[in-house]
């Protein structure tokens, strides 16, 4: 029985050990441990630093003296000091009351160096990287500058670089960081592909991104290369192209990008949800504002009902009736668009809200960025002020200006509230770029021959948003210099002026027997008019020298030693500069003289000299076109008047006009029509110099050689008399005289070239152009044959061609959009033609305008 009890009083005592146990809370400190977090910290020691400040690493704990030990808190701490990436290592623990804090210090960089790189400069890659020369190591940092310098490849199309991170121990805890890189081969886009595109064409959307597919002529430049931002870009680009042509309910589904390691090429594909095409339906103006009649407003409203949807005559509609509005006293106005589509009809009916906006004014305007840009230049481009009434529509107008300058890599406009709530404060964040460019170029074209040209530009003079360019240019028949400067915001307002100074040296010999060299000045203001319409006018003075070579005057060797001279040399037996009476031939003839008759006709030679022109100019363009280099739709037109009298010694009036036509008839396929046409009239009586006059070819009618078409001087070399020749007379067409006024026609048609990859950039066109050159004024009642006092008939005589008839031609070309600029080859077969006009079956020339 003994045994029995001490076995169950056992068993009892056993059971309520293990009941205190489970009812203890989890948190009960337990032995030892119960008392080291209990411990109040009466001191915190510092070991193992040698540049940090003992004080600086206690501020960084959440530990302090007097409060009591936790492990939460001695991780917090641990977690405070590794942040500041001050150290590799951190150790907390407690002695007895003393909070002991033993940190390992990073090492301090003594240089950083990039080694591999070839493709980018160090200056760039340590512009790039945080980590600089006695900065704090940690591997933290260095993980991120190693994909800041991979970053740096991937924009420039290396997606296979590779960068390691190499460190150098030095003495006294310091290091050298050096990256070594291996840069790859650059990763090209091969292929850009779009998916439900119907109403546009592959090329004609290639038009409107930024990104370009690789050819044979990459290396020439940068936008072949895959860019994650860069495709971002140009989704955006893409949705807006098709919100402007009437495409409301437009979304890019995605742009997906698949990389091929074999060849270290990405193809891009764009998915398209077109949706349908709409147009503007019922178009009204609705306002709650007072004593304000909407129906004042309509001159401000850009949507036309049944005009194709465009979205960005929706915003600047709202600009328009934004800043209307607020001219006529309503600063704080709110003005938004509603809009309710009409599937069935493909209509978007357009409600213009304007309402009473919040009353906030602008308190500061701040620029951050511009290390080069003067503050006013960005300032200028806002149609706002500090104490205006803020307006988020003009605040967005600002934006895309600054945008459109192209001084800045990116612009940023956000707003921060002001000093009070009805205050707010407008920060523009610019990152400035590069705005100078040096150009050269080389080239080859059948009317100039081999061509070269050097240019350089600054778009961003000194900060001061003016434009400077100096451009030589030299071929075998000319040599041009042009120097211009142009300040855009002429004494601060909406108004352009740009001086130009200009030299040029023209040889004609081939077409008129004569060159000229001219060199003058002009000015000009540009005046923005209205939407899409611009006017100039100007002032021009010129000098220009004719000069006819030598070798082209006719000369008579009088003595027989061999040695021509000029007719003007001759004392006895002229006529006049053509030729040589009948007497004076028979007697030259019975001396032994020979006579070399000259292809030069007087109408030239008497146009030899200098002169100096002193003119007004105007010009008025309108443009619709939606790419200026190589356009699918909208219209081009310009009206040029030149007024010379005022001064100098030319006194005539100038018109010409011209317009072109785009249309994208078809995805890819773009229908083109041009007219042009121009006269000159003399305002003092007198003849038009030939110099004055319009000398036309193949920019009026292809398959025509330069000064092919118009007016033409006629030589004759009688033979009837026996004195000179014998035989029929010798007639040949020689020098363009030029006309007074002349007109031209042309129809074409672009479209791809199936079988070359589009990537290549070559496009092909049909063509037919018809036009004339006509009217040389009284040239044509000058004598056409010269005799002397007795009747005789003389050597040479002349007689000028001018027929107003329609000349017409009709070919195909080859244009490419080559890194150089477009080019252009025509082969053109003349369907009507004069006798004396001069043909030329191929021409080789720039295609930058049509």
């Amino acid at each position: 029985m003994a045994l029995g009890s001490w076995a169950a009083r056992g068993l009892a005592i056993c059971s309520l050990l293990l009941v205190s146990i489970v009812l203890v809370p989890a948190n009960t400190p337990i032995l030892g441990a119960s008392a080291a977090q209990a411990q109040t910290i009466r001191a915190i020691s510092v070991e193992g630093n040698q540049r940090v400040e003992d004080d600086t690493i206690r501020s960084y704990l959440t530990l302090q003296p007097g409060s009591s030990y936790s492990a939460t808190a001695a991780d917090d701490s641990l977690k405070a000091l590794f942040e500041t990436g001050l150290f590799s290592d951190v150790n907390i623990s407690m002695h007895g009351a003393t909070l002991v804090v033993v940190v390992v210090e990073n090492p301090i960089i003594n240089r950083v160096s990039f080694e591999g790189n070839r493709r980018v400069k160090d200056k760039v890659l340590a512009g790039e990287v945080q980590l600089k020369t006695r900065s704090v190591y940690s591997r933290a940092k260095v993980q991120a500058d190693t994909q800041r310098i991979l970053n740096v490849y991937r924009r420039t199309g290396r997606f296979g670089a590779h960068v390691e991170p190499k460190i150098i121990e030095l003495p006294q805890n310091r290091v050298d960081l050096v990256f070594e890189i291996d840069e790859s081969k650059k990763t090209g886009v091969t292929r850009i592909s779009f998916i439900g595109n119907h109403a546009f064409g592959e090329g004609t959307l290639r038009e409107v991104i930024t990104t370009s597919q690789s050819n044979f002529l990459s290396f020439l430049k940068t936008t072949d290369v895959y860019d994650p931002e860069r495709i971002q870009a140009d989704e955006e680009l893409l949705r807006r192209y098709y919100l402007s042509k009437g495409y409301a309910d437009v979304r890019i589904v995605s742009a997906i990008a698949d990389y091929d390691q074999e060849s270290n090429t990405f193809f891009i594909t764009f998915t398209i949800d077109e949706g349908q095409k709409y147009k503007f339906g019922n178009v009204e103006i609705a306002s709650d504002l007072p004593d304000l009649d909407p129906e004042v407003l309509r001159s401000s409203v850009r949507t036309r009902p049944g005009t194709t949807y465009n979205a960005e005559l929706v915003d600047k509609t709202l600009e328009g009736l934004t800043i209307e509005v607020a001219s006529r006293g309503y600063a704080f106005v709110r003005v938004s668009p509603s809009g309710t589509r009409n599937p069935d009809e493909q209509t978007i009916d357009l409600v213009y809200d304007i309402e009473e906006g919040p009353r906030v004014y602008i308190e500061r305007i701040n620029i951050i960025g511009n290390t080069r840009t003067l503050d006013r230049v960005i300032r200028r481009e806002f149609d706002l002020a500090e104490g205006d009434a803020y307006n988020a529509v003009l605040i967005n107008r600002a934006e895309r200006r600054l945008k459109a300058l192209n001084y800045f890599e990116s612009v940023r406009i956000t707003q921060a509230p002001g000093s009070t709530p009805d205050r707010v404060i407008v920060n523009v964040e610019v990152v400035e770029q590069p705005t100078g460019e040096l150009s050269a170029g080389a080239g080859y074209s059948t009317s100039d021959g081999v061509i070269g040209d050097v240019s350089i530009t600054e778009r961003n003079l000194l900060g001061r948003g003016q434009t400077v360019r100096a451009a030589l240019g030299v071929s075998a028949t000319k040599t041009t210099f042009d120097f211009s400067f142009t300040e855009p915001y002429f004494l601060d307002r909406h108004v352009s002026l740009t001086l130009r100074g200009f030299y040029k040296d023209v040889n004609l010999e081939n077409e008129s027997s004569f060159s000229t060299q001219q060199r003058g000045g002009s000015f000009a203001f540009g005046f923005f008019v209205a939407e899409n319409l611009t006017l100039s006018v100007g002032y021009t003075f010129k000098q220009e020298e004719i000069l006819i070579g030598k070798d082209l005057k006719p000369s008579y060797d009088f003595d027989g030693d061999g040695v021509y001279n000029e007719l003007s040399d001759v004392a006895s037996g002229v006529r006049d500069q053509n030729g040589m009476d009948a007497n004076a031939v028979r007697a030259a003839l019975a001396a032994g003289v020979t006579i070399v008759p000259t292809d030069v006709s007087p109408y030239i030679l008497n146009t030899e000299g200098t002169s100096n022109t002193s003119s007004l100019n105007t010009s008025l363009t309108y443009s619709t076109l939606d790419f200026p280099n190589s356009p699918k739709n909208g219209m081009f037109a310009q009206v040029n008047l030149d007024l010379a009298g005022l001064g100098g010694d030319r006194y005539y009036a100038m018109t010409t006009a011209s317009a072109r036509a785009y249309r994208e008839v078809y995805p890819d396929i773009v229908a083109l029509g041009r007219v042009q046409g121009g006269f000159i009239t003399s305002l003092d009586g007198n003849d038009v110099a030939i110099n004055d006059s319009f000398f036309r070819g193949p920019d009026v009618v292809r398959g025509f050689a330069a000064s092919g078409i118009g007016p033409r001087a006629q030589r004759t070399l009688p033979g009837a008399d026996g004195v000179l020749f014998t035989g029929d007379d010798d007639v040949k067409y020689t020098d363009a005289l030029g006309g007074t006024a002349y007109w031209g026609a042309s129809a074409e048609l672009r479209f791809p070239i199936y079988g070359i990859p589009r990537s290549f950039g070559f496009t092909g066109a049909v063509f037919a152009d018809a036009g004339s050159l006509f009217n040389v004024g009284d040239l044509g009642n000058l004598p056409t044959t010269n005799t002397d006092t007795s009747g005789n008939k003389s050597a040479v005589s002349w007689s000028v061609m001018d027929d107003a008839s329609v000349r017409a031609s009709a070919g195909f070309s080859v244009i490419w959009k080559s890194p150089f600029g477009p080019l252009r080859a025509d082969i053109a077969w003349p369907l009507a033609k004069q006798e004396y006009d001069k043909t030329q079956l191929f021409r080789f020339s720039g295609a930058t305008r049509f």
